[in-house]
């Protein structure tokens, strides 16, 4: 049997400080959404209106393509085979370069006899409300907590704006070592990182960059069931995105990239020829 997903709702909405760093989309058995890191080291000029930009579009292109390796399976493999095509892209753009290119947070979802496996890396949210009525909730960890623990550790009150950038910049900069925060940039082996789950048989799955979740941060929605009811459907995503982005303004926050995408698994699976 093949499996595959049916679309209930796709919603992006650019945010105030850059041009659309956010991706998402689905290709037979697998989905995905990508939220690329905001700029803070010093850009290497890869052809996209910004470097996060190229990398969200580049793993979204390679993500729905063949896998590079055929005989490996599960979402692992699937992930590992995107990031090695993102590599061997960059190599003539880039050469070598590491530090400075752009990453990004990220959950990809494959169908499977038992259910669906997840993986992600970073900050992404999926929500998956399986056949027996449960809401699943899965994500990696906190882009930005180690440096926001670190914060509240050098200082007493409130955070000073430069020591906090200062903070990121480092942070940013140890990404894919060893016991530092492992996101999606151009090592294969940040595959091998993944936070990966499997869950049941899904009957609806919604996935989401931090942008879009912080709707439920600033209390519009009670928590994952609701968001979940709310972003099922595409006119229910774009009101609630509407009133997040009604809501920033109100309390003057700069708002980040949203990106909702809602999948329903494929009514009848096809038999393979």
């Amino acid at each position: 049997m093949s499996f595959g997903w049916e679309i209930r709702a796709r919603v992006q909405f650019e945010g105030d400080a850059h041009v659309m760093e956010d991706a998402c989309g689905f290709n037979g058995p697998n989905a995905w959404v990508i939220d690329g890191a905001s700029q803070l080291l010093e850009p290497i000029g890869m052809p996209a209106a910004s470097d996060p930009q190229w990398l969200a579009q580049a793993l979204s292109m390679f993500l729905a393509g063949p896998c590079l390796d055929p005989a490996r399976t599960g979402v692992r493999a699937r992930l590992a085979s995107a990031l090695a095509c993102v590599d061997a892209a960059a190599t003539p753009l880039v050469g070598a370069e590491r530090v400075r290119f752009p990453s990004a947070a990220i959950s990809v979802a494959q169908l499977n006899a038992d259910g669906v496996e997840v993986a992600s890396l970073a900050d992404c949210t999926v929500l998956v409300r399986t056949d027996d009525g449960a809401t699943h909730l899965v994500r990696a960890a906190a882009a930005d907590a180690a440096v926001d623990a670190a914060a509240d550790r050098a200082m007493d009150g409130p955070v000073d704006p430069a020591e906090r950038r200062r903070l990121l910049v480092h942070d940013r900069e140890q990404r894919n070592l060893p016991g530092r925060l492992w996101v999606a940039r151009r090592e294969p082996e940040a595959a091998d990182h993944a936070h990966v789950v499997q869950l049941g048989r899904p009957e609806l799955m919604v996935m989401a960059t931090d942008g879009a979740w912080r709707a439920v941060d600033l209390g519009l929605v009670s928590g994952p069931e609701e968001f979940l009811a709310r972003t099922g459907t595409t006119l229910g995503a774009l009101a609630l995105m509407h009133e997040l982005r009604c809501r920033q303004a109100e309390i003057g926050e700069v708002s980040d990239d949203a990106a909702v995408l809602a999948l329903a698994p494929a009514r009848t699976p096809r038999s393979l020829p």
